[in-house]
């Protein structure tokens, strides 16, 4: 058996901790554009398009691409639910904070889980759902829900609610990614990217980012670095790690964002948020690494 190349190792560990530091960003980014969530998503769409289609090219993994109809009718779809989930998130973060909405969002893989076993068939082990059911206990205390008891307005409740369903259409697009992008993932994240355009451009507000400014930045790099680098670095990253160390770090992400949060617009958690957040890490690590209750040992005859 051939052994992993350590060298090897240490350098997607390090692709994919840059991604989950850049990708932690992305509320920051969207908020600073300072345009709606259709005209942000447009253009997150119209920019990590260019990057795409650049590298896709330079790197020869476009070709034969038209010819692959069934690969490219499932993308489309999964790009229909990606891009409205994109659109929900930000429209969430808009209305409760960047903080709490990734907080909220970080439901998704339990709604894989959920989604597989309802539609698809995928028989779910019950120790999944169990951490699934912890999990979700945990979003639920993520969300504040003092802040909602108390009276936080009909605003900070469609923010959540936004942000739950944001995180129901990631969990669908990813499942029906995961399909059909073991082969060409580039590809995939590509005619997403187009996909968003082409359902984006009548209701985008064009007009509104005419004018030169520093917005241009942070649409700019919502597409380049979002759409963009970190999903040429996920993926490059994926194949060559461990699920175990996957998981691990995938907690980069939600930590970057709450310390941006905290660091850029002042928002701190209370302690009931922290309590959700120690659910939401433990659901995703008991799911992740196969947590599972040991079996009785069989009588001996």
């Amino acid at each position: 058996m051939a052994h992993a190349n350590p060298q090897h190792d240490r350098s997607a560990m390090l692709q994919l901790f840059i991604a989950e530091i850049l990708i932690g960003s992305v509320g920051v980014f969207a908020h600073e554009g300072g345009q709606d969530p259709i005209t942000t998503v447009f253009f997150r769409c119209v920019f990590g398009s260019v990057f795409l289609l650049v590298w896709g090219l330079a790197r020869g993994q476009l070709r034969g691409v038209l010819r692959d109809r069934a690969l490219l009718r499932a993308a489309v779809l999964s790009g229909v639910l990606l891009v409205l989930n994109w659109v929900a998130l930000f429209a969430g973060m808009a209305r409760s904070s960047i903080g709490v909405a990734t907080l909220v969002y970080h439901f998704f893989p339990f709604a894989m889980i959920v989604i597989a076993a309802v539609f698809f068939g995928e028989r779910a082990h019950a120790a999944d759902l169990g951490w699934t059911a912890l999990a979700f206990v945990g979003v639920a205390l993520a969300a504040d829900p003092l802040k909602l008891i108390a009276g936080g307005g009909p605003a900070y409740a469609l923010g959540i609610a936004l942000t739950f369903v944001a995180a129901i259409l990631c969990g669908a697009s990813l499942l029906l990614s995961r399909r059909i992008s073991r082969e060409r993932p580039l590809v995939v994240v590509l005619v997403q990217c187009l996909t968003g355009v082409a359902m984006l451009a009548p209701f985008a507000d064009i007009g509104a980012v005419a004018q030169p400014g520093p917005h241009w930045f942070w649409l700019a790099g919502l597409g380049l670095i979002h759409s963009g680098i970190c999903y040429v670095l996920f993926y490059s990253a994926y194949p060559r790690l461990p699920v175990t160390t996957i998981a691990v770090m995938a907690f980069i992400y939600p930590v970057v964002t709450l310390l941006l949060d905290y660091g850029l617009y002042g928002r701190t958690l209370r302690p009931v948020q922290l309590a959700g957040i120690a659910l939401i890490v433990l659901g995703t690590l008991g799911v992740n690494l196969k947590w599972r209750r040991p079996q009785a040992a069989s009588a001996c005859g």
